[in-house]
């Protein structure tokens, strides 16, 4: 199973700038897990938004050639939290896509309410210095990830 974190994209600028929404409900077991009683959205689940969020913007600039993972979390602030029915609004900018590694900012609102801001470092693996050999399959965009890109797409 691979865990998704957010629901669709509603605007999306090829290399340049990427907005996904992620609706909370109580029908997520996570959320019944963190704080029983007062179930909030984890703001490590929310890193992983803004970074599904951007490594999709940074995958789809070199046509998903690439596998993009996480490599560093300049900036994770937050300044308040999301619960059930409520919506996250994801925004990823990209400040540099090279061969070898991205760049993005991000900014995370809450039913239109400024939540977090959450700065991203991507390295694209089969580029990597160190010598290794990884996969030739691209594992990290699968086509059920990429799907959430073409939705967006195909509603254009």
């Amino acid at each position: 199973m691979r865990w998704i974190w957010i629901d669709k994209f509603v605007e999306f600028e090829s290399g340049k700038r990427a907005v996904a929404i992620k609706n909370l409900t109580l029908a997520e077991e996570h959320l019944h897990d963190h704080f029983p009683g007062y179930p909030v959205m984890p703001a490590c689940l929310m890193i992983e938004g803004m970074a599904q969020t951007a490594g999709i913007l940074v995958g789809e600039a070199r046509n998903f050639a690439e596998k993009v993972v996480l490599a560093k979390i300049r900036r994770a602030e937050f300044t308040g939290i999301a619960r059930p029915g409520q919506q996250l609004r994801y925004e990823a900018t990209a400040e540099s896509i090279t061969a070898e590694a991205a760049q993005t900012t991000g900014v995370i609102t809450c039913d239109g309410q400024p939540l977090g801001k959450v700065d991203l470092m991507f390295s694209h693996i089969d580029q990597n210095l160190s010598g290794l050999n990884f996969p030739r399959e691209n594992f990290v965009f699968t086509e059920e990830f990429k799907s959430l890109l073409h939705t967006y797409q195909v509603r254009r």
